[in-house]
């Protein structure tokens, strides 16, 4: 079953209904979005020091595997408040990172004194820098501006190159739905916002509107002369995801490969960094891009153009065909005059000449001639004359 399931889809001969179970894609995708959007609501986007602003402290050490803890620990015995949000992380094996919340200048002597003894360095060994609330606010406004600058060209792109807005509609909805469940898992898995986080979301939005457009091609292509096809713009275009469906996941499969391996390195290698961020913010990216383009555009485009006056007719009389075929395959026909053994039509009756000639005997002309007997018509029969005849002398 596998073997063959597989063997249609590498061949393209595959034929799922995906258009017409469009209901059961857009519950699971209303779910998941649910889900993201709660995962916002409840855990909050852990914004980077580069977003929010705050202090970071860098100082050299060997890594092991409490250093994270036992950094974390010292800074909180300070006493300072507000440094239960403090983030430590490791960069490579020979560095630790503390970043907090905006310091005045005397706590900024003292959290690099507490960094300082825990390692076993001096205070003025350890590395500090300050970032600027206005400088992360800057940072936020260009990624919100470079994201509708990105969602608009692309509208624009897709509707010059496809010549059919409904097909940039479509588009933009599935990339929308994907930045919606990438910012969402962000949410809930915890790892930090950090610009690596945005140039990810950036790439996979551009990769699932890669995905999404190589299905549209496939779909502008089987709808070419619809009108003159006997199936409908949705089962035109559920052909198309067919066909492609192969491609799809080959392609899917074939960029997310590396993608993992960048996660494994990133969280269990090298432990938190920009090299963690963003392999999360690809990967999820990447597959949410695949689902949207097969199971969410494809079947938005085909109920926005199945909406169409045109559509709607074709859609009608395509319908009106196949309801006059399948009625005229359902009467049945003409039933066939059995014939009896001993009738001229058997082969029996055929081979037989002495029958047969005794049945041409028995035919009389007119309509009121009676039939003859099987004896009599092997009697000599008087010849027939006329009246005239017999008063001849």
């Amino acid at each position: 079953m596998m073997r063959h399931f597989i063997n249609r889809l590498n061949t393209g001969t595959l034929d799922y209904d995906f258009l017409g179970r469009w209901r059961r894609w857009f519950v699971i995708s209303g779910v998941v979005l649910a889900l993201c959007v709660l995962g916002l609501v409840v855990r909050p986007l852990n914004l980077g020091i580069e977003f929010r602003g705050g202090a970071d402290f860098q100082a050299a050490t060997t890594v092991t595997e409490s250093t994270v803890d036992d950094m974390r620990a010292a800074v909180e015995a300070t006493d300072l408040p507000d440094l239960d949000g403090t983030t430590v992380t490791t960069i490579g094996d020979s560095t630790v990172r503390v970043q907090t919340r905006t310091l005045s200048v005397d706590e900024v002597v003292t959290v690099r004194e507490a960094i300082a003894q825990q390692v076993g360095i001096g205070s003025e060994e350890v590395a500090y820098s300050l970032i600027g609330a206005s400088w992360g606010e800057q940072i936020t406004e260009r990624a919100l501006i470079a994201l509708g600058v990105f969602l608009v060209l692309v509208m624009l792109v897709i509707w010059i190159y496809f010549k059919d807005w409904k097909m940039s509609v479509a588009a933009i909805t599935a990339l929308l739905h994907d930045l919606v469940v990438t910012i969402g898992i962000y949410a809930w898995s915890g790892f930090t916002v950090t610009p690596a986080t945005v140039i990810g979301v950036l790439t996979i939005l551009g990769y699932s509107l890669y995905d999404t457009v190589v299905v549209f091609d496939k779909v502008r292509e089987n709808v070419v002369g619809l009108r003159d096809q006997r199936r409908t713009y949705t089962q035109a275009a559920n052909a198309a995801l067919n066909a492609v469906l192969a491609r799809s996941l080959n392609t899917t499969i074939i960029g997310v490969l590396p993608v993992v391996a960048l996660l494994i390195a990133g969280a269990a290698v090298l432990g938190q960094g920009p090299l963690k961020d963003l392999a999360l913010a690809l990967f999820v990216g990447m597959v949410a891009g695949a689902y949207s383009s097969i199971f969410l555009a494809a079947v938005v485009l085909a109920k926005l153009r199945e909406r169409e006056p045109a559509m709607a007719e074709h859609r009608r009389n395509v319908e009106r065909r196949l309801a006059k075929e399948q009625k005229a395959q359902e009467q049945p026909g003409p039933e066939a005059v059995p014939v009896s053994a001993g009738s001229p039509a058997s082969p029996a009756a055929a081979g037989d000449g002495s029958a047969a000639a005794a049945g041409r005997d028995r035919v009389r002309a007119g309509a009121g001639a009676r039939p003859l007997s099987e004896g009599a018509s092997r009697r000599p029969q008087p010849r027939r004359t006329s009246r005239s005849d017999r008063r001849r002398p």
